[in-house]
């Protein structure tokens, strides 16, 4: 096939070219679904020179699909990465990376304020094949130092963070791993490669829940590791093995979602910074996380390292978790669910979606308050999204 075409430098105009061959099958503008699980070969030479590497081409859905490698192409685009490698969901991403770079004795630095599935995973399962785990504040970059060993092989951390949105300073993140030879890993998918790019600022390699920003519309699952080739490539292997692989449709649909990445991201940074504001001058708001105000601890390293400020809002109201459920239940736009980066607006309690069966107590030893409301901001009218908030916010 035709080599994928150069494009220009502009980010919208990478989302919408990049990583596509400018000639497709039938003439097609839209990237052809090749909807098969295995690929013939016309004869015995013909497979000796593929898996010799005389040719490039596929051989089983396992192992890779033209729709997906696309996809991929489009996706270590944005980033600035070498290669991209999409799996099933987010969650397989992290959980594969994680098997293909770690074994038993080696130890993981990861930050508190992370995805509930993440911590759990490294905590619970990775702990019962010999892998060891030591949990340091977000931001708290002494602690991060001290906990590196010298069996440590990976730093783990998400920026923004869920829910707080705490910021890391990625390039003091990249030096702490560069020092000790130590692998660093970001989960970008708050962030987006439209407002931030890890790999810019020394990080090894960038995962996104691909079902988030990227895809944009509620529809798919899927999740995306980018960095090094030779990084890529280690975990392609075991991907090869475990079998958490994408199907045509949803890279299709994937890619179908990332030509208005940068557009919709645009909107919806616009959109949340604005309610932001408005829940910061809000007498029944006590504290309002998001990095586009400048009351916000990392707002400064936020200014320095990202472009947009992203579209999650999370805040607390004066009141209890039978207040934060009234003013939940009373939006008229935003709808009840989890995940978040639709075209849609979300809203929902960190304390009952992800936590319900944890007393208050446990929620809070793990930093999730009973007052916590996290928006997911969609790309409806802002002024119509603000008009909502202020009738619910009446119900506190």
């Amino acid at each position: 096939m035709q080599e994928p075409q150069p494009t220009g430098t502009g980010t919208s105009t990478r989302a919408v070219h990049a990583g596509e061959n400018r000639s497709k099958l039938a003439h097609a503008i839209t990237e052809p679904i090749v909807q098969t699980a295995t690929y013939t070969f016309a004869n015995s030479a013909e497979i000796a020179d593929h898996f010799e590497g005389r040719i490039q081409r596929e051989e089983y859905g396992r192992y890779g699909n033209p729709t997906q490698r696309v996809a991929e192409r489009k996706l270590a685009a944005l980033e600035g990465a070498e290669d991209a490698l999409l799996f099933s969901s987010g969650m397989a991403a992290i959980t594969t990376t994680l098997f293909a770079m770690l074994a038993k004795g080696a130890h993981v630095v990861v930050t508190d304020d992370a995805y509930r599935r993440t911590r759990q995973f490294l905590h619970q399962v990775l702990r019962r094949y010999g892998v060891e785990v030591s949990t340091v504040p977000a931001g708290d970059y002494e602690r991060m130092e001290e906990a590196v060993r010298q069996t440590t092989r990976l730093i783990f951390s998400e920026s923004p963070t869920n829910p707080y949105n705490r910021i890391l300073d990625l390039e003091k993140v990249a030096a702490i791993g560069r020092r000790h030879r130590v692998k660093t890993i970001i989960d970008s998918t708050f962030a987006t490669p439209i407002n931030q790019r890890p790999i810019e600022f020394g990080i090894d390699l960038v995962i996104h829940s691909a079902t988030k920003y990227l895809g944009g519309h509620n529809d798919l699952l899927a999740g995306v590791v980018c960095g090094s080739s030779e990084l890529i490539a280690g975990i392609r292997d075991l991907q090869g093995i475990t079998g958490a692989v994408v199907d045509p449709f949803a890279a299709y649909l994937l890619i179908r979602g990332l030509k208005t990445l940068a557009l919709r991201v645009e909107r919806q940074n616009a959109n949340a910074s604005q309610i932001a504001e408005f829940l910061a001058r809000h007498p029944k708001v006590d504290r309002v996380h998001y990095p586009g105000l400048p009351t916000h601890p990392e707002h400064e390293v936020a200014k320095r390292q990202m472009k947009g400020f992203g579209g999650v809002v999370s805040f607390e109201i004066r009141g209890d978790l039978a207040a934060a459920s009234r003013v939940v239940d009373a939006c008229r736009i935003p709808r009840i669910a989890p995940s978040l980066g639709g075209v849609e607006s979300l809203i929902e309690q960190p304390a009952l979606m992800s936590f319900y069966e944890l007393t208050t107590e446990e929620r809070l030893q793990i930093g999730i308050r009973d007052n916590l409301i996290r928006y997911s901001v969609g790309i409806e009218d802002a002024d119509d999204l603000i008009a909502d908030l202020a009738q619910a916010l009446g119900q506190a």
